[in-house]
């Protein structure tokens, strides 16, 4: 059993697409308005029936006022991350401090290169993730004196100026799956999200990805609850029960819960652009997983 006993977040994962327009937006708006924490965009830039994440991710942080907005997860190899990192900085200070950087090393490389990236193997994507995560960081330290210079292998700066400094610390979520990808989550992350779907077993398979994180955490004289877990999670909501996440919200909340206090996820983000499963994660299930698990952490 491992609890980080962090806060609990609760958020919705939202397909950014094409037609019609606003219908991301308005997905994000009442997001906002049922009470969740956190709305988060797809990000496939290769795909003409989806829009521009971080276009629509700026479009919604100006429709709402409190919701935390996020990629899940930037495409980084169709991404310059100095850029990005100003991007970021700019919208965060906009929003008010709404803003969380989720971020991939990329996956669909065909459709990558095809829109000009430079193809890399599954080690060069990580590395490259590396160096563009101490590039953002760089430029984000406003503060420090000199401008920035990061001799990497896949990104580069040299003597670039740093700032604006955002408004909050924004947080560094990883997309990763893979012991290697783990281990760099572990070494220098603030997050990691991985998808329910994705996962081979299960939640089950929570407990040796994570093991990889809090190995490479230690290692790096980091404690592993420094980083943050978050879940994306698909499901159906129906009366009778039908699996995990396949049922009414009390199951629900206590399978969420148990995930929570067996695997340390604090973040749980709903996948699906259904408006009533929305509201009833929201206001049904989100606060009874609260108090399920602060009821066990109090006892």
């Amino acid at each position: 059993m491992t609890d980080y006993a962090q806060d609990l977040v609760f958020g919705s994962f939202v397909t950014p697409s094409a037609r019609p327009p606003l219908r991301p937006v308005e997905l994000a708006v009442l997001s906002e308005r049922v009470g969740l924490d956190l709305v988060t965009f797809q990000d496939h830039p290769y795909q003409p029936a989806l829009q521009d994440a971080w276009t629509l991710m700026s479009f919604a942080a100006a429709r709402t006022e409190r919701i935390r907005i996020s990629g899940n997860v930037l495409n980084l190899p169709l991404r310059q991350p100095a850029v990005l990192a100003r991007s970021a900085a700019t919208l965060d200070r906009l929003s008010g401090g709404r803003v969380e950087m989720g971020i991939g090393a990329g996956g669909f490389w065909d459709a990558i290169a095809g829109m000009g990236a430079r193809r890399l193997t599954p080690g060069q994507s990580i590395q490259a993730l590396e160096e563009a995560i101490t590039i953002m960081r760089g430029i984000w330290a406003a503060d420090e004196r000199g401008g920035l210079t990061v001799e990497g292998e896949f990104h580069r700066t040299s003597g670039a100026k740093r700032g604006p400094a955002p408004a909050h610390d924004i947080g560094v979520w990883v997309g990763a799956y893979k012991p290697r990808l783990l281990r760099m989550v572990g070494r220098v992350a603030d997050g990691w999200i991985p998808s329910l779907p994705y996962l081979p077993d299960g939640p089950a398979s929570l407990t040796e990805m994570s093991r990889h994180v809090d190995d490479a955490a230690r290692a790096a004289g980091r404690d592993p609850a420094a980083v943050t877990r978050l879940l994306n999670i698909g499901g159906e909501f129906r009366r009778d029960s039908g699996g995990l996440l396949v049922g009414p919200p009390d199951q629900w909340a206590e399978e969420l819960t148990d995930i929570a206090l067996v695997h340390g996820v604090s973040g749980f983000i709903m996948m699906g652009d259904d408006p009533t499963a929305l509201e009833i994660f929201a206001r049904e299930v989100a606060p009874r997983v609260r108090e399920l698990v602060a009821a066990e952490r109090a006892a």
